[in-house]
């Protein structure tokens, strides 16, 4: 059994019945919490291993990442010593986009990558964004703007304290997303399973479908009823789906 947790991955710990880990990767402005639910309803089998990224929860003492490849270079070296063993992510919205580098950046050191890859609320890394850029407006319109993504709870938006605090990480987190360059690559062998939002306006259902680019595997889009954190009103679902897929017998990741 691996002697130490990092930091990164707070339930990282193999258990005695773990067949895979499945590691969690959470939407801009979220941390390891949003996946609290999760741990109770995978089985023993899957390990349920949310992500906890620097400037949030546990790590809230820390200076957030406002660069996808400063954390990725950070996940990748944190990794490592997790990866002897069958492993996948599943990433929602920011968190698909950094699991997919991770995944890529893993490969390209390592020759692993997941047994399975779930990308949620997010549009293909090749698609543009066509979103406006949040990260650097002024308070006041960065606050209008959290109110339309309905992502940050009016109780937080309304306490000026609060705001203080957690705004310095969405901006951050905004940035990750915003100034993200893509460069193509060869797909990735491990098969893809894709969540869609019926209402999410954001992402397209075409950026969904593309996704299907970045792997030389098997390929799945399923929608669910919601907007853009249809991830929490259809959490049994989706939790569903991903234990259907996780069940079936996989092959341990190998370093080669």
């Amino acid at each position: 059994m691996i002697s130490r947790t990092p930091s990164w991955f707070p339930n990282a710990e193999a258990g005695s019945r773990m067949q895979l880990r499945l590691f969690c990767f959470p939407y801009a402005g979220g941390g390891a919490s949003v996946f609290g639910n999760w741990k109770r309803k995978f089985p023993p089998e899957i390990k349920v291993c949310p992500v906890q990224l620097p400037g949030r929860e546990s790590r809230a003492l820390e200076s957030p990442l406002s660069s996808l490849p400063d954390i990725v270079q950070s996940l990748v070296s944190e990794m490592t010593p997790f990866l002897h063993s069958p492993f996948a992510f599943f990433g929602h919205s920011m968190g698909a986009l950094i699991a997919f580098e991770t995944a890529r950046q893993l490969y390209r050191e390592h020759r692993v990558l997941p047994v399975h890859f779930f990308a949620s609320g997010k549009a293909a890394p090749h698609h543009a964004s066509t979103r406006k850029i949040l990260h650097r407006l002024p308070d006041d319109q960065f606050k209008k703007e959290l109110r339309l993504i309905k992502g940050t709870p009016e109780e937080i938006l309304e306490n000026d304290e609060l705001m203080q605090i957690v705004m310095p990480r969405l901006r951050s987190d905004f940035a990750v997303c915003e100034t993200y360059v893509y460069h193509p690559q060869e797909p990735l062998s491990c098969p893809i399973t894709v969540f869609g939002g019926t209402q999410d306006h954001d992402v397209s259902l075409d950026s969904l479908h593309a996704w299907q680019e970045h792997t030389s595997s098997d390929f799945k889009l399923q929608l669910f009823e919601g907007n853009h954190f249809f991830l929490h009103e259809q959490e049994t679902g989706i939790i569903d789906s991903m234990i259907r897929v996780l069940s079936t017998p996989k092959k341990p990741a190998v370093f080669r």
